[in-house]
């Protein structure tokens, strides 16, 4: 018999009737002989209400204040969870972050769990008790509440399994696992059985929704394995796990990730001399503005053209910061472009297999699509595109490496026709 760690997002228990669906999920877990701990997120929506009386008293409500206010969220889904589960005679018992202790950093909003103090959860698990663990937030130093940012009840549940050395992290969502790419682009797109750390990292954080990232980091580090499954659905979801070196052969391609929100801004003739490039990203840093993509192409008449991408959201910001600096740096002009998009191939079978790149630069090419950008890693590709072919694109993809089959391990995929 196992240890599992289970955990329900906000629509999973968006209601009552769900949160009795859940307790029945959970039932059958104990049913077959398992210690179960769960973490559950606010009610669907409860979390933005409460955001929205904060911001009716102050628009910007002080971060300490606004954590113990968005805490109460997962404290009734705990409770009603707990409530439930009794009445269906399994014993339960519900905590609060701070309860058990999932102690963190002091970061309000974005805090970092930094230990688990699992020993109130043991002993509750031989008492047959399902103990229900409030996600999204624990407790400081200084005993302050905390809150993990959005989707931080994911990494709680990872916490916790780490913690508790559970057998499995089951993630139970509104969608049936880990796709190729999103269904409701790709109708195609197939279901994986299982993907690796890297391969979920490079997803989550090419704008795959279906994990928070920092999850996928948590149980990386600890080794956890991660399932992800629908809890309306009954087939056994996407197993995130470490590389399998037992097997022989490994898809060249898992998925496609794509991600809406980028923007472009290119400095154009810069000097080509030392230093430039921190000239212009210090200041963008200093900003908090993050930066993804980087380009650097130098011309014959000592001259540069420096193209780097950010969040759309920070485009605006992040224009005035390098037009403040364009004197200082010499340069000629300063140009973006917010409406554009990138396509990312993922699949750590790119290790071990040439000429996957010209075989996507092709692809795109047939359907007149051009690359703005590219970046590369060991088990990724990314193009950036005009905003207008990003669904294009991505069906072109998927169609050209054949991801809506079971395998695509053939070398002779990789032939254009």
């Amino acid at each position: 018999m196992g240890l599992y760690v289970l955990k329900f997002g906000g629509t999973s228990v968006g209601s009552i009737d769900r949160i009795k669906h859940v307790a029945q999920l959970i039932g059958e877990q104990r049913d077959g002989g398992h210690d179960v701990v769960v973490a559950v997120s606010a009610m669907s929506g409860e979390t933005d209400r409460l955001l929205g009386l904060a911001k009716a008293i102050d628009a910007a409500p002080p971060p300490r204040e606004l954590d113990v206010l968005l805490a109460t969220g997962e404290q009734v889904t705990i409770a009603l969870l707990a409530m439930t589960l009794e009445t269906m005679g399994y014993a339960a018992r519900s905590y609060t972050g701070a309860q058990v202790t999932i102690r963190t950093d002091g970061v309000h909003g974005k805090a970092r769990i930094l230990a688990v103090d699992e020993r109130r959860i043991r002993a509750d698990l031989e008492l047959g008790r399902v103990v229900v663990v409030a996600g999204f937030q624990g407790v400081d130093a200084a005993h302050n509440i905390t809150t993990l940012g959005r989707g931080g009840s994911d990494t709680t549940a990872v916490a916790l399994a780490a913690a508790m050395k559970a057998d499995e992290c089951k993630v139970f969502t509104d969608v049936d696992g880990v796709f190729t790419t999103d269904p409701r682009m790709v109708p195609e797109a197939r279901r994986l059985q299982r993907v690796t750390f890297e391969e979920m990292l490079e997803m989550a954080s090419l704008g795959a929704k279906v994990l928070q990232i920092r999850s996928v980091e948590f149980a990386s580090k600890f080794g956890v394995p991660l399932r992800v499954l629908s809890t309306f659905g009954s087939n056994g979801g996407t197993l995130i796990a470490p590389e399998d070196g037992q097997e022989m052969e490994t898809p060249l391609i898992s998925g496609i990730a794509f991600n809406r929100d980028e923007a472009k801004i290119t400095v154009l003739g810069v000097q080509d001399r030392p230093g430039i490039a921190s000239s212009i990203l210090e200041p963008v840093a200093a900003a908090n503005i993050e930066v993804d993509m980087i380009v650097q192409n130098a011309g014959r008449d000592g001259s540069t053209d420096f193209t780097f991408t950010v969040h759309r959201s920070d485009f605006g910001k992040a224009m005035q910061v390098v037009e403040a600096v364009r004197g200082a740096i010499g340069a000629q002009q300063v140009i973006g472009d917010n409406r554009i998009a990138k396509i990312s191939l993922v699949g750590v079978g790119m290790r071990s297999h040439a000429g996957i790149a010209s075989k996507m630069f092709r692809a795109l090419a047939i359907e007149g699509i051009n690359i703005l950008m590219i970046s590369t890693s060991e088990i990724k590709i990314s193009a950036v595109v005009d905003e207008k072919y990003l669904e294009l694109g991505v069906r072109s993809l998927h169609s050209a490496f054949a991801l809506e089959q079971d395998s695509n391990l053939s070398d002779e995929s990789l032939q254009v026709n």
